[in-house]
């Protein structure tokens, strides 16, 4: 192995032996330093040595961007910490992803929550119904545009101040006090919202563009959970045995019959309003009595189409591809439920009951038939709470038409 001092001309002038791909040229100065030519003319500054009994060859970089001098120490450097048994690539590679990190982090400080929300909206999320994404957007609208319905601008929904802040500013302390400002205000959109939130920055922490941005336990500290109130169920938010003649009553006299057999559905299935809101008439199979309905947890579940239920639906006019459809609204079947049965429950004289409450309402009454538990949460689309129900026990539509038509059988007779 040939060895010179390297000089400025020497290295200019060296190049690739004939016949060979690559040839090396020695220094005398720095031992482990070489100048490698290759056949196509490129040079570049190798350094060579041994580490843990194997060769280790690392490029330094080209003349004339790296000086001899440069090149020298370079190879210097990397021959102490060979002889100490470390790697200098392991070190290069360090080095690079604390700079990485560093850039990243610098990064993240810029990025708004409001660019993490909209990939969020644009990711997929298979268990999600057309109701719960309108709902993200109605919670995160920035408002000041003109409303359908009345004057001046639209309001800010409560998500929309957190959304324009960084995101790697959203600590605690600020959700907190987000949420001492909604709270008084609107206290179950703002609710609402923080759950909403809370999803997001799950999210957040599960990809590498936001989860160095994203705190943890922004929405989970205990200085957000003491100002959260507790999520209770109204006491009165469910119909009793003795208010279902009233109810029906009432229910009925609503002029719009897709309105009323919309509410009435709601009772004798169980459904959430958002599931039976979108239901397609290709969903429903009259000859086998039964209805396919879009589940926000499994995606989709199968339920009885019972008698007095189907009979309402073959009086409703087919429109479009939506049951509960609707001429005027973009989305093509109704929205803004809650306004009418508001109005009917008050025309009773009823206590508040909200379009959810006609959920609880289905539950609690198939109590008073002492229907099996797992029945109505098949029918209901909840998760079985039970190791019986959720490995052995499997019930096919017709067992489940069989308790299914008692239930509404017994509504029905109580109206």
């Amino acid at each position: 192995m040939a060895r010179i001092n390297f000089t400025a001309s020497r290295i200019s002038a060296y190049e690739c032996e004939a016949g060979k791909d690559q040839s090396f040229l020695w220094d005398t100065v720095s031992p482990c330093l070489a100048l490698r030519a290759t056949a196509n003319g490129s040079k570049a500054y190798i350094f060579q040595s041994r580490l843990h009994e194997k060769n280790l060859r690392i490029t330094i970089g080209k003349p004339p961007e790296w000086t001899i001098s440069l090149a020298r120490a370079k190879a210097n450097e990397w021959k102490v910490l060979v002889d100490q048994g470390i790697d200098p690539r392991e070190i290069a590679a360090e080095t690079k992803a604390k700079s990485t990190a560093t850039a990243l982090e610098k990064q993240s400080r810029k990025l708004l929550a409001r660019e993490a929300w909209d990939a969020y909206m644009k990711a997929p999320h298979p268990k999600w119904g057309e109701a719960h994404y309108r709902e993200h957007l109605t919670s995160s609208q920035e408002g000041g545009t003109v409303p359908k319905i009345g004057t001046g601008l639209t309001r800010p929904a409560p998500l929309a101040s957190l959304l324009a802040m960084p995101l790697h500013e959203i600590t605690a302390d600020v959700v907190a006090a987000w949420l001492r400002k909604e709270l008084p205000d609107r206290p179950s959109f703002a609710q609402n919202c923080l759950r909403k939130f809370r999803t997001f920055i799950n999210w957040c922490l599960t990809q590498p563009t936001y989860k160095a941005a994203a705190h943890a336990d922004c929405c989970t500290a205990k200085v957000v959970r003491d100002i959260t109130p507790p999520n209770k169920t109204k006491p009165n938010d469910c119909l009793q045995k003795e208010q279902l003649p009233l109810w029906f009553a009432h229910i009925r006299r609503i002029s719009n019959p897709v309105f009323s057999t919309f509410y009435q559905a709601l009772l004798l299935t169980g459904a959430r309003r958002g599931e039976m809101q979108i239901l397609k008439w290709a969903d429903v199979d009259f000859q086998w009595q039964k209805m396919t309905i879009r589940d926000k947890v499994e995606g989709e579940r199968t339920i009885p189409l019972t008698p007095y239920l189907a009979s309402l639906l073959q009086a409703l006019p087919k429109i479009n591809e939506y049951v509960f459809s609707s001429p005027s609204s973009k989305e093509g079947y109704i929205v803004g439920m809650d306004k009418p049965h508001r109005a009917a429950v008050a025309g009773a004289g009823l206590p508040p009951i909200s379009i959810h409450g006609l959920r609880r309402s289905f539950a609690t009454l198939s109590e008073w038939l002492s229907i099996p538990a797992g029945v109505v949460a098949q029918i209901q689309g909840h998760k079985p709470s039970a190791i019986a129900e959720k490995h052995y026990i499997q019930r096919p539509i017709d067992l489940l038409r069989l308790h299914h038509t008692a239930i509404e059988s017994f509504i029905i007779g109580q109206a």
